[in-house]
């Protein structure tokens, strides 16, 4: 009799198995689509057999842990390679927008209103004594300085929406981080208990990997399985249970939004210099680097620009023999120079004060003009060894490989992210057919186990029987 219920016994438990088993399947094929899914797996283990004399009489299997097949190493480096790819993404699509503000090839750039206003010097040159050439001057002259505003203000505004987007990002992150810390929690909570939180341990993963794509981190798990998260070198945004914010403020003096940490002890502390990767270390490196140099290189140019026209000019002569006067309103430094340049409201109100001769009451006196339209090929940029012409296409060239590289760079990353997440998929993605063939077996295995109990149960009455027959 205990023979027969210990055959009951084992067909119990491997019923409950395979219930156990096809509901395993069933929830991996259920999350079949579900971001960062790693499929489980009910690992059976051999029942503890009883003895009987010299026997050793197994009892079926029972089922261990619900496991979940994923390579922790594999990870991580998908982590830190989506973090590559945050990083190179927000730097490819700033820079886009930055190449079209210097797109020479379907706009009118700052080259071709540079070309006319020395072209428009070199009319005059050919007829000193015309008003009309004068009138091209002047307005060569003021589309030149609004093109020198339209280039900064273009760069200036492009500056402003990665200032937006940094904000926006950060406050994406802070919301991460809560989940991390809340992530933690329950881990904790289910792991103390010797039991696997597969699914939240998914989850986190998933949750690294968004923050890692947003801001540069590092991360490391201790042994109660909670992992702590710091940004940059310093700020730690994650440790245990608890979760610290980053905001992001404009700052007193530059007009720009920077990343501090809010930690729970002392003021907030600037860590924008410690962010370097990411979406927003991408901006941060096209803001700060990249758009302040090509401002800096307009700056040089329309103060240079200036400085030279108004050397020439204020040494000739105008129409009506008078001693010339400064052509542009000259800045008072190379910075911010393209912001401010301007004509003379002299000149602007008055195209006969325009110098084209250098001797009083020559009327086809030229030289002047003949000066300051040869400055476009005098070598007046970066010390004495570039022209204007140059010094600009030297700067839209850059500026076309730099965002040549960063494409390149985007693609070569997104080839990296594809071949680390085939092999994920492969590792620990759910295959409809393996899960299909899985529910097949646990189905049989089912079947099985319920002819075991049947037949167990037969056995038994045929014993209570016995005494009938």
């Amino acid at each position: 009799m205990s023979k027969i219920s210990a055959m009951m016994d084992t067909g119990k438990r491997s019923l409950m198995n395979s219930q156990t088993a096809l509901q395993t399947v069933g929830h991996n094929i259920a999350n079949k689509s579900t971001e960062g899914f790693s499929r489980q797996r009910v690992e059976l283990m051999t029942n503890t057999p009883i003895s009987e004399g010299n026997l050793q009489i197994g009892m079926g299997a029972r089922a261990g842990v619900v496991t979940r097949v994923n390579n922790p190493w594999l990870e991580k480096q998908i982590q830190r390679e989506g973090m590559n790819m945050g990083f190179q993404d927000s730097r490819a699509d700033a820079l886009g927008r930055v190449e079209q503000i210097y797109n020479e090839q379907t706009n009118k750039g700052l080259n071709q209103y540079m070309t006319d206003f020395f072209n428009s010097f070199r009319e005059l040159s050919n007829n000193p004594e015309s008003l009309a050439s004068r009138t091209m001057v002047r307005e060569s002259a003021s589309a030149l300085t609004k093109d020198f505003g339209r280039v900064v203000g273009q760069l200036k505004a492009v500056q402003e929406d990665l200032d937006g987007q940094i904000k926006t990002t950060v406050e994406e992150v802070n919301q991460l981080t809560k989940e991390l810390a809340s992530l933690n929690e329950k881990i904790q909570m289910i792991e103390v208990q010797k039991t696997p939180a597969n699914d939240e341990r998914d989850r986190r993963d998933v949750v690294l990997k968004k923050l890692g794509e947003k801001v540069d981190i590092s991360w490391a798990e201790g042994k109660d399985g909670m992992v702590t998260v710091t940004a940059g070198r310093t700020a730690i945004l994650v440790s245990g249970v608890s979760s610290s914010e980053l905001k992001a403020q404009e700052v007193d003096g530059r007009n720009r939004v920077e990343v501090f940490f809010m930690g729970s002890a002392g003021s907030p502390a600037n860590i924008t210099s410690q962010i370097t990767g990411g979406r927003i270390g991408g901006a941060l490196d096209v803001r700060d680097h990249v758009i302040e140099d090509l401002l800096g290189h307009v700056d040089n140019m329309a103060y240079t620009m200036a400085k030279e026209v108004n050397a020439a000019h204020i040494e000739g002569y105008d129409k009506n023999g008078r001693q010339g006067v400064l052509f542009f309103d000259m800045p008072e430094t190379t910075k911010g120079a393209a912001s401010v340049i301007g004509i003379n409201k002299t000149i602007f109100n008055d195209v006969g004060r325009i110098a084209a001769g250098a001797q009083p009451g020559a009327s086809g006196d030229n030289t002047v003009a003949n000066v300051i339209s040869s400055l476009q090929y005098r070598q007046v940029m970066a010390d004495g060894t570039s022209t204007l012409d140059d010094y600009y296409n030297t700067q839209v060239g850059q500026i076309g490989a730099v965002v040549q590289r960063a494409v390149k760079s985007q693609e070569s990353q997104k080839n990296v992210m594809s071949q680390l997440t085939n092999i994920r998929e492969s590792i620990s993605g759910v295959s409809l057919d393996e899960e299909t063939t899985k529910m097949i077996e646990f189905q049989k295995t089912y079947d099985a186990s319920a002819r075991l109990i049947k037949t167990a149960d037969e056995m038994l009455d045929t014993v209570l029987n016995l005494k009938r027959m």
